[in-house]
Parts: C-alpha cells; sequence; structure tokens
C-alpha cells in the first residue's frame, strides 16, 4: 500500500517511479478522488458544526416560547442531521475506492534496481559452481530411468488432475530430506526460528501480504472463504498484523515448511512436463520483520542464507537482480537464484528473495516503536530457502550418470540413512 501524504507531496516522483515499471502515470486520478473525499468529509464537518449550534438554539427558542424559531430550528438539526449522514457515507464510499485504487498499484523500486521493461533487463551479479560436464546426453528429471519409477503424474492426474506428481520411494525420501536438511540449516546456522503455520488463512492476512486484491485468480479459495496459502510468506508475515513492537526485538527471522498451492491462473502452456510448475507443491520460507534502514542489509542476508543451501548441495547456481519491468508487484528489490539444471541446459529460478519495504506493513497496520520515538511502519522481507520440488530436480539433475542413476549430496546422506545414490531401479542405496 501506498502512502497518500507521499502522493500529495511529490506526485511527479511517484510517477516517474511507476514509470520505471513501465506502469502509466497515477498521481492526477487518486488525486482527483483524493481531494474529493477530503472535500466530503470537510464538508460533513461544517454542517454536522452547523447541527451542534441549532441543536443548541433550540432550547433557547422553546424557553423563550417562540414557537416558530423553534420549530424552524427543530427542521434545521433534522435537515442537517440526514446531510452529515450521506456526506459521511459519501466519504466513507470515496475512502474504499481510494484505498482500492492504491491497493492495486504495485510497490516503487529501490534506486539501485535496474531499469528494464521485462527478464532481458535482468542483471547477473553472482555465478557460483562450474556447469557439469557429461560424456552423454543429460536427460531431464522426468526421464530419468531411476526417477521415473518414483515420479508418479498419471495417478497423480487420476485423482487430482493435471500439474499434480505423487512421489514414491527414494524419490519421496530425497524430497523429505530436502526439507529436513534445509530447515536444519536456517534454524542452526542462520539462526532463523522454526514456525510451523496454518495452510489455510483469511482474506485480511492475502490482502495484508499483498496477494488481494490483485492476484485472487492465481490462488485457490475454500467453500467457506478461506485461502489455501501460496506461500508461507503469507502467514509468517502476517504474524505482526496490528501490532507495535518494539524496536529492540527487531528483528524477526522466522522459517517455516509448508504446503504450497497456486492455480498458476498466468501460466498456461508452460512447463507442462515434469514437476516444475505445479498447482501443489512444498516450499521451505523465509521471512524477515525489521527497521525500514536495516532491510537492505536483512536482504543481502537472506539471499545469502539460500546461495548457502545450494551451495551445500553442489549446485551451480546464478544470482541474478531483477529489473524494474520484472520485479513481482510487492517487491521494492528482488534477487533471484537460479540453479543449473543439465536436463534444459539452462539456469532456472529456485529461489526468489525480495524486499518489501513498508509496502506489506502499512497494508496490514505493522509498525514498531524506537525508545522515545513515535510509531512507523516496520519493513517486511520474504524469500525461498528452497522451493524443495524444483531443488530435487537440480539435484538429480545434476548427479545423474549415464545408465540412468544418480548421485547424491553429501549433506543428505546422513538423512537417508546412510544411503548416497539412486540406482537405476530407482532404490536408495
Amino acid at each position: 500500500m501506498h502512502d497518500i501524504r507521499a502522493i500529495r507531496e511529490n506526485p511527479d516522483a511517484f510517477d516517474a517511479a511507476l514509470a520505471r515499471r513501465c506502469d502509466a502515470a497515477l498521481s492526477s486520478a487518486i488525486l482527483a478522488l483524493d481531494s474529493e473525499r477530503r472535500g466530503k468529509i470537510q464538508a460533513a464537518e461544517a454542517a454536522q458544526a452547523e447541527q451542534n449550534a441549532a441543536s443548541k438554539d433550540v432550547g433557547a427558542a422553546k424557553a423563550k416560547g417562540d414557537d416558530a424559531e423553534f420549530e424552524r430550528l427543530r427542521a434545521l438539526v433534522s435537515e442537517k442531521k440526514a446531510e452529515v449522514a450521506a456526506m459521511q457515507t459519501e466519504a466513507k464510499e470515496l475512502d474504499a475506492k481510494l484505498t482500492d485504487m492504491l491497493a492495486r498499484i504495485p510497490n516503487i523500486p529501490a534506486d539501485d534496481v535496474p531499469d528494464g521493461a521485462d527478464e532481458a533487463g535482468n542483471i547477473e551479479i553472482k555465478r557460483w559452481g562450474d556447469v557439469p560436464s557429461f560424456a552423454f546426453t543429460p536427460r531431464e528429471h522426468n526421464d530419468l530411468d531411476s526417477v521415473a519409477a518414483s515420479m508418479d503424474f498419471e495417478t497423480a492426474a487420476k485423482t487430482s488432475g493435471a500439474r499434480f506428481v505423487m512421489l514414491k520411494r527414494g524419490v519421496a525420501r530425497i524430497h523429505r530430506a530436502l526439507a529436513q536438511f534445509m530447515l536444519d540449516t536456517h534454524v542452526d546456522e542462520n539462526g532463523l526460528t522454526e514456525v510451523n503455520s496454518p495452510v489455510l488463512v483469511r482474506d485480511d492476512a492475502m490482502y495484508g501480504t499483498d496477494k488481494l486484491p490483485k492476484f485472487g485468480e492465481d490462488s485457490y479459495r475454500t467453500t467457506d472463504g478461506m485461502w489455501l496459502v501460496p506461500t508461507s510468506e503469507v502467514p509468517l508475515t502476517y504474524t505482526v498484523a496490528n501490532d507495535t513492537l518494539e524496536a529492540s526485538d527487531l528483528p524477526r527471522r522466522m522459517t517455516s515448511h509448508t504446503l504450497c498451492f497456486r492455480s498458476e491462473a498466468g501460466s498456461a502452456g508452460r512447463d507442462t512436463t515434469g514437476m516444475l510448475r505445479q498447482h501443489q507443491f512444498e516450499k521451505v520460507e523465509m521471512v524477515t520483520i525489521c527497521t525500514p534502514d536495516t532491510a537492505l542489509g536483512e536482504h543481502d542476508r537472506m539471499t545469502k542464507c539460500a546461495e548457502a543451501i545450494l551451495e551445500a548441495l553442489e549446485i551451480p547456481y546464478r544470482t541474478i537482480v531483477l529489473c524494474t519491468g520484472d520485479m513481482g508487484f510487492g517487491s521494492q528489490k528482488t534477487h533471484d537464484i537460479e540453479a543449473w539444471l543439465p536436463g534444459q541446459n539452462r539456469y532456472r529460478e529456485i529461489s526468489s528473495v525480495s524486499t518489501c519495504g513498508q509496502f506489506q506493513a502499512r497494508r496490514m497496520n505493522a509498525r514498531f516503536k524506537a525508545a522515545g520515538g513515535k510509531p512507523e511502519f516496520v519493513a517486511t522481507l520474504n524469500g525461498s530457502g528452497l522451493a524443495i520440488g524444483r531443488c530435487l530436480i537440480a539435484v538429480v539433475e545434476n548427479g545423474q550418470n549415464a545408465d540412468g542413476s544418480v548421485d547424491l549430496p553429501a549433506v543428505l546422506h546422513r538423512y537417508l540413512g546412510g544411503k548416497t545414490r539412486i540406482s537405476a531401479a530407482g532404490d536408495l542405496e
């Protein structure tokens, strides 16, 4: 959510920031609606004052026995009362319209975010690991003999439809091991607090974390009006809604492993094979609540936490900073981390780490107060640490052998009872 006062003070700067996102100027429409709203409020206040004054004079006219004046004033009070009610209703309707308009406008990009219209404007800022060289043509994860036997899309389609998968046997265990490894790393090494969060949330939580109203079609809603979370960013971030925290209690750094649900309404025809893009998936999420002045430092920290997971798994990756035209709706600045997938011969996104500034906090009224200071909005950040299914893909594709077997990263061995590979037959051994 945007601060209407900032738009009033510098509408040209607001429009210039939207232009960086390749969006049209909106300050004139916003300020016109704001002016109309404020006018109704002022008119209602003036009418209220007239009503109050007339109410005082009614008694005096009655005491004097001036029946005509008494009736005139009583009628005036009634008229002004109705006028006040009507103008207050109009003001509320205009306020709701203004709030809805502001809620649909994306966040302002940070100054150091590169300008660009689309992904072509993204800039690589880091590359780690050597892309593996194979003496054979590497295959995609779903074409590997060892994996395909335990990655059942047909049965999942029978029970749930397209873009679902049933993982079985060793592959299911590796998937579970990856989640455990990520959580242990974030808690024990990165100092994050583990939270077991709900996957069903209310409208307020989705709105407060900028998923509504704009992205309702990309999410699943239950028959009783609850929402299945697109990521645990929603419940973790919303934990501070309507709170005023002590500055000394910040930053709050959290992590959670949850099921995630996305209808992927805007991705028709993309990644239809394999398990790269699913309606239901699992992710280990990172969320930070901090003061605005520390947000960019926290952003770099969270990026490194995600990168370290891939390094421990020995998966080559690159980190890019998204340009203004490719950033997410609520982001001020985003780092995408892309893992190397030999089967596709390209890097693919496995983590997105974003700082939202005070954008979400303003929507959910989350504040902090320094000693002796006035309350102000917190800053919020979120990032994948990592997407488990995509990490599974990267692990098996980078560890594949000519016979279809897969060698597994050493850090996972202890989570697999000492097993080190998947045989061509699909067994852990």
